[in-house]
């Protein structure tokens, strides 16, 4: 198990680079000590370091079976996996106050909760949180446990970081894109407080979310961590 050594503190250092600067008092201190400018290029390469690393950790650990999960789960992994691409395509073409450098701008729209945001606030955060989880799911040796782990501890916990955090700097204007928005898929469209408008999400943006989706169901999961999604 000290194989997996490297891995546990790989996943620590992603993780921990997250949840112990972005979104915290931390990196407010730090934009005063620095520039907003330099700070988002410094956290920039620190997250680019840290993720390459437990790329890189994950591809070395060794394999060390724990479970067997049944191969009925990969057709459900496969459809999971395409709420997955719905969510982190159509979420990052879609502008949003979440979105570092567009929240003053988008909450200033009249109606910022539009399209994908009707149904989350974090469509990229949760589309991480739906791909962990799914992959969790479908792998059943320990160096997936904990580097998925760890991308689904920050899927789940990134929102209520980024929440606090903008309810802290834009106050009023925040809070109001907030009451008729959730984190939780649908959530606030189920309680009333917004509707499911279908037509604003964009039928270009869905084409390419399902196209990218096929691609790497068929091609590029293969190609490029050698695992044929549905086993072929």
């Amino acid at each position: 198990m000290l194989a997996l050594l490297p891995l546990l503190v790989a996943a620590l250092a992603w993780a921990g680079v997250h949840a112990l600067v972005s979104g915290t008092a931390l990196r407010a201190r730090l934009i005063a000590a620095v520039g907003e400018a330099r700070y988002r290029g410094l956290f920039a390469l620190l997250s680019l370091g840290t993720f390459v690393g437990i790329i890189w950790a994950y591809r070395a650990a060794p394999y060390v079976p724990v479970w067997a999960p049944p191969v009925g789960l990969r057709h459900l992994a496969a459809l999971t996996m395409l709420v997955a691409f719905l969510l982190i395509v159509v979420g990052q073409m879609t502008p949003s106050p979440t979105v570092a450098g567009l929240t003053a701008k988008r909450l200033a729209d009249p109606e910022p909760a539009r399209g994908i945001l009707r149904i989350t606030r974090h469509p990229f955060l949760m589309a991480v949180a739906v791909w962990a989880a799914t992959h969790l799911l479908v792998r059943g040796d320990a160096a997936s446990m904990i580097f998925f782990a760890a991308f689904l501890y920050l899927g789940v916990t990134g929102p209520i970081r980024i929440d606090r955090r903008l309810a802290r700097e834009f106050g009023a204007p925040w809070q109001r894109f907030a009451e008729v928005t959730s984190v939780a898929p649908f959530a606030a469209i189920a309680a009333g407080r917004n509707k499911l408008a279908l037509g604003e999400i964009g039928l270009v943006r869905v084409a390419v979310a399902v196209a990218t989706y096929v691609v790497s169901l068929l091609w590029l999961h293969k190609w490029l961590f050698g695992v044929a999604p549905l086993g072929h």
